[in-house]
């Protein structure tokens, strides 16, 4: 049963990854916004970095930094180690640079995506705000069908997909010691469910709180300790950019095999880590409290650069700094990723290493499981085009602790190519749309620099730039 479902899954997942659907929109797309955008990557890098400290307009207002931590607890996870070591072991080192590349572009993708969430957000009945991409598709495009279509589409990705994928890459780390048989992912599978259901019962306002403390600290000691590995392998730096750099720009090989090849393995890993262009960190962007629309597109941007070009680079250059042969941990057609990021530190670091790998592990996986989840009861609210029962919270939820239980004890070929299916077919929803109303986050953000250039503090108002009809905010 579950090879059929992994076959099935595999040739969607092949025709989404084909050079003309996910990689065509996610670089052209991401191109294409940062000239219209004239490079906000780098112009107003400053002002992401000074916006994401700002206090919420109202006293029960979630932050930037409160939605940006929410968001960036679903990109900082497991894929930043075993996402990236699984595209060294099977796309090769070049993959690195394509996954760069992915993120700079991605960082223009993100702001558009997540400032058109900030102008569409809808008012709660307590006042805060939500949405995401569902709500832009219906009340700018005039298309509800399509956000339902998104909304399943995000639900399949982040409760199963995702969710499951993390849960199978905790266990996985623990392959390499002794005491791992046969049963041990039954028990992480067991104890994880539980950890998981005790936040995700808790509610939203429990899942903001944990994520806040958590995300920051853990990244943190993370790239602390791997900072360490490279400075103790530190002759070792001209030779590894060599490494990604010749094998990134071997194009024999490459077109050789599009879809086993380093721009491929890049874009996926890149894809799966930060989520530029997905349309998910946008539903935690909505939340935010802001004056004016484009500081949280300016915030989101900025996780999608904390997350790959400072957390995946960290892994990355963990591994391809020591001398540890990644190519030495490919088993059949999957890869032995775990095993590959704990013996690369381990060479350096000894037992120490393996063991803080799993420990990393552990809190990578759980704060990306509860941000993961944070996106799904939003929009099973919008498909029933109302507030959920308390009696279908619970179910739903079970059945999300339940998912992570499966994860924990499913294949790894059929947990990957899911995934890999889900954020892609995220990815052919949400670009397309954001690239017929990009122009519109495109006067928005005008109208930002138009304020910030007269010294004033920017404060926003729909119809200034030619939004008709009303907003729950920006009137």
């Amino acid at each position: 049963m579950e090879k059929a479902i992994n076959d099935v899954v595999l040739a969607v997942s092949d025709v989404l990854y084909r050079p003309w659907l996910v990689p065509l929109l996610l670089l052209a797309g991401g191109l294409y916004f940062t000239m219209r955008t004239r490079f906000i990557q780098l112009s107003m890098f400053k002002e992401s970095i000074k916006v994401v400290s700002e206090k919420p307009k109202s006293e029960n207002g979630i932050s930037s930094f409160g939605a940006l931590m929410v968001s960036t607890a679903s990109r900082v996870g497991t894929g930043n180690i075993i996402g990236v070591a699984t595209a060294i072991i099977l796309g090769g080192a070049g993959s690195i640079f394509w996954m760069w590349l992915t993120a700079l572009f991605g960082g223009a993708t993100a702001f558009i995506e997540s400032t058109l969430a900030q102008i569409y957000k809808k008012r709660n009945h307590e006042g805060n705000s939500y949405g995401g991409p569902a709500y832009y598709m219906r009340d700018a495009l005039n298309a509800r069908w399509l956000g339902v279509f998104f909304s399943i589409i995000v639900m399949f990705t982040y409760a199963v997909g995702y969710n499951m994928l993390a849960a199978y890459n905790l266990q996985s780390t623990f392959n390499t010691f002794s005491f791992y048989n046969e049963n041990t992912p039954k028990v992480i599978g067991v104890i994880l469910a539980i950890a998981f259901g005790a936040i995700v019962l808790g509610g939203a306002k429990r899942l903001s709180d944990v994520t806040k403390v958590l995300v920051p600290v853990m990244g943190i000691v993370y790239v602390g300790v791997a900072l360490i590995v490279i400075i103790l392998n530190i002759k070792n730096v001209p030779h590894m950019f060599g490494t990604i750099f010749k094998n990134a720009f071997d194009f024999k090989a490459i077109f050789g095999g599009f879809t086993g090849s380093c721009i491929m393995f890049g874009i996926k890993r890149g894809l799966y880590s930060n989520e530029a262009g997905m349309g998910s960190a946008p539903n935690a962007a909505a939340t935010a409290d802001v004056s004016h629309p484009v500081k949280q597109g300016l915030v989101q941007m900025l996780s999608v650069f904390i997350d790959t070009l400072l957390i995946c680079s960290t892994t990355a250059f963990l591994c391809l700094i020591t001398d540890v042969n990644p190519h030495a941990y490919i088993d059949g057609d999957a890869a032995n990723a775990a095993g590959y990021v704990q013996a690369a530190i381990h060479s350096t670091l000894g037992n120490f290493g393996p063991i803080f790998i799993s420990v990393s592990m552990c809190f990578f996986a759980f704060t990306t499981l509860i941000g993961n989840y944070s996106y799904c009861e939003g929009c099973l609210a919008f498909v029933l085009k109302r507030d959920l029962k308390r009696s279908e919270e619970i179910i739903f939820r079970v059945a999300a602790i339940v998912l992570v239980y499966v994860g924990a004890v499913s294949q790894a070929d059929l947990v990957w190519n899911m995934a890999d299916m889900a954020q892609g077919l995220m990815v052919i929803t949400n670009v397309p749309v954001i690239l017929i109303l990009g122009g519109i986050a495109i006067k928005c953000l005008n109208d930002y620099r138009k304020q910030r250039y007269e010294g004033i503090e920017p404060h926003f108002i729909a119809a200034h730039i030619g939004i008709k009809g009303e907003t729950d905010f920006w009137k």
